[in-house]
């Protein structure tokens, strides 16, 4: 039988090393559908609850693997559901190809059903490619590119294929006439050159008297530094520095270093904050961090910056030397010039502040709260992760105690959608990396806010999926808080104004007993004193589990560091009328005294 386009695109992606097509099908890409049938479903379609969730999976896959993530959606509307979870990539510089259908050709501006301006649509997500293929000698080589350059440039791209053009008769080579171009893809493994890129021995000799004139050098890494750990280690034992990590560069190095400061910013710790404050130099490792206000005042520090992208040099922090570079090659290149110190009362005293902090954390999530405080669960879960696990964070509180309490051993994973912070990613990033990893254990972290958003539809996916696995754990913590928590705690510290009971509360739902409808594992945890068997069931379970943990919403997520004005705000939030202010009062009054009596204790 003639191969038709359809066959083709498939067959391409097979060349380009494609597993599998997170996406949702439609009669606008019936023709692309019908071809996974006749191709034995190779590369695998998963098929989603909501187009969302697949440009989601596509992105987690991208981080979770380093590979090209690729989401197919129809026509009209399911290319339109595709868009937040591709400006999650977008935003988080991840590697992603979305394919679409379109009407017919003949159809097009006649304001046709279903017919939108792709083109427009996708110019900002997909701006570095957005091609449609309108005759089948164009299909070889948009698809090569479209996945060339969003490797090279670490973006989303998109192929639009109008469904006649799906089902023409392919062609394989196009001819060799003027007006015709002819691509190759990565036969045989070539075709994606790695990116080690590395500065010139000039900028590295500048780096480096920067870095060994430092007494007091602040490390921070992001998701850039992902597989430059070991560099990153040896960097910082070189110049003995602290090390601060961006949410997204969380799992770049192990959280259980004693140097390791942890989350930067609104979300991170009190030794990130005082190392930034106290800091003589600045390295900056992948990063594109972007609160100023947590990072050294202009002028305190010297500052180095490594990033594979040109764009981010000296965008945070006006660096004295900024180097295009891979991370881990240009550490390997730095490190030869770098002294080793013989003073290391700046690294004891950031060992100091750490080991407090952790007593601090510990001390917190003992408190007592009604219901059960959140920290707790956080906590619990952080000592009891099994080894090599992958830890999945929705936006919201969530991420907050993730950031804060969660350490992230060698070898485990974790990620969450941080440049666009958008609620509703944990389930399809632990989909998507249960799917690449179906040997590990998966968590994913999320607020009852997220999980009635989409989550409790992606369990019906996991309910699908997880017999085809090696290993079918995965774990689906929910903060059954009946809040929209972290909105309410931004209008209390940002806005003074107390919460707004209409916007903020949530329907109660029994998320345990939903799961075990769907034929998964279900606990209600509703004291705290069962939390520690509640995750050791999760984690021995021979299936996926969901816990719906009851737990307190009036548990403050403190920032390390609160200006006057946040001050203001969040205690005038309280005296006007707030319906949770005793008990928020009561919470913050215990968060701060854990703090005060931690620093008491040997």
């Amino acid at each position: 039988m003639t191969q038709r386009v359809g066959d083709f695109l498939l067959e391409r992606l097979r060349l380009w090393g494609v597993r599998r097509v997170f996406g949702y099908p439609g009669d606008g890409i019936n023709g692309i559908v019908g071809a996974f049938g006749r191709a034995k479903n190779e590369p695998a379609f998963v098929q989603v609850r909501h187009e969302e969730m697949a440009a989601f999976m596509a992105c987690a896959h991208a981080k979770f693997t380093g590979e090209t993530g690729v989401c197919l959606a129809t026509s009209g509307p399911g290319a339109i559901h595709l868009l937040n979870g591709l400006y999650d990539a977008k935003a988080d510089h991840q590697p992603v190809v979305a394919i679409v259908g379109q009407q017919k050709r003949a159809s097009l501006g006649g304001d046709f059903q279903q017919e939108v301006d792709l083109h427009a649509l996708f110019k900002d997500v997909a701006h570095e490619y957005v091609q449609e293929i309108v005759t089948p000698a164009q299909a070889r080589h948009v698809i090569d590119r479209a996945f060339r350059i969003a490797h090279d440039q670490r973006a989303v791209t998109c192929i639009i294929v109008p469904n006649d053009v799906q089902d023409l008769p392919a062609v394989d080579v196009p001819p060799r006439v003027h007006g015709t171009v002819r691509s190759g893809a990565i036969r045989d493994g070539v075709g994606l050159p790695p990116r080690h890129i590395v500065p010139s021995d000039d900028e590295l000799d500048a780096a480096a008297e920067v870095l060994n004139a430092g007494n007091r050098v602040a490390i921070l890494v992001g998701a850039g530094a992902m597989g430059a750990g070991a560099g990153v280690i040896d960097v910082a034992n070189r110049l003995e520095a602290g090390v601060a990590k961006a949410l997204l560069g969380k799992a770049v190095i192990p959280d259980t270093l004693p140097w390791v400061t942890g989350a930067i910013g609104l979300l991170g710790t009190q030794p990130s904050w005082e190392m930034m404050n106290d800091c003589d130099t600045l390295l900056m490792i992948g990063s594109a961090f972007p609160y100023a206000e947590f990072l050294p005042e202009e002028g305190q520090a010297r500052g180095v910056q490594i990033d594979i992208d040109p764009r981010m040099l000296s965008l945070r922090y006006p660096m004295e030397v900024a180097m295009v570079g891979d991370a881990r090659a240009t550490l390997d290149a730095l490190l030869p010039r770098l002294h080793v110190r013989q003073n290391d009362d700046w690294r004891r005293q950031i060992q100091e502040r750490v080991t407090r902090w952790w007593r601090v954390m510990d001390r917190r999530a003992a408190s007592d709260t009604k219901p059960i405080n959140p920290q707790r669960v956080f906590r619990e879960l952080s000592h009891q992760l099994p080894e090599n696990a992958i830890v999945t964070a929705d936006s919201g509180t969530a991420a907050n105690w993730y950031a804060r309490d969660v350490q992230l051993r060698e070898g485990m994973m974790g990620s969450l959608s941080g440049g666009l912070a958008s609620m509703g990613a944990a389930m399809p990033y632990a989909l998507a990396a249960k799917m690449a990893y179906p040997s590990r254990v998966v968590v994913a972290l999320a607020g009852d806010g997220a999980m009635q958003m989409n989550g409790i539809n992606e369990l019906i996916t996991l309910s699908a999926l997880w017999k085809t696995w090696d290993d079918p754990r995965l774990a689906v913590l929910v903060l059954n808080n009946g809040d929209l928590n972290e909105v309410t705690w931004e209008q209390r510290a940002q806005e003074g104004d107390p919460r707004f009971a209409v916007s903020q509360s949530l329907p109660p739902f029994d998320y345990a007993a939903y799961a075990r409808q769907l034929g998964l594992g279900g606990i209600r945890v509703e004291d705290p004193n069962d939390l520690g068997a509640a995750w050791r069931e999760a984690f021995d379970a021979n299936l996926p589990v969901v816990l719906d943990v009851v737990t307190d919403p009036n548990v403050p997520p403190i920032p390390p560091h609160m200006t006057m004005e946040m001050f203001r705000n969040y205690t005038g939030a309280l005296l006007s009328g707030d319906s949770e202010a005793m008990g928020v009062a009561r919470a913050s009054m215990r968060e701060t005294w854990e703090s005060i009596a931690s620093r008491w204790e040997k």
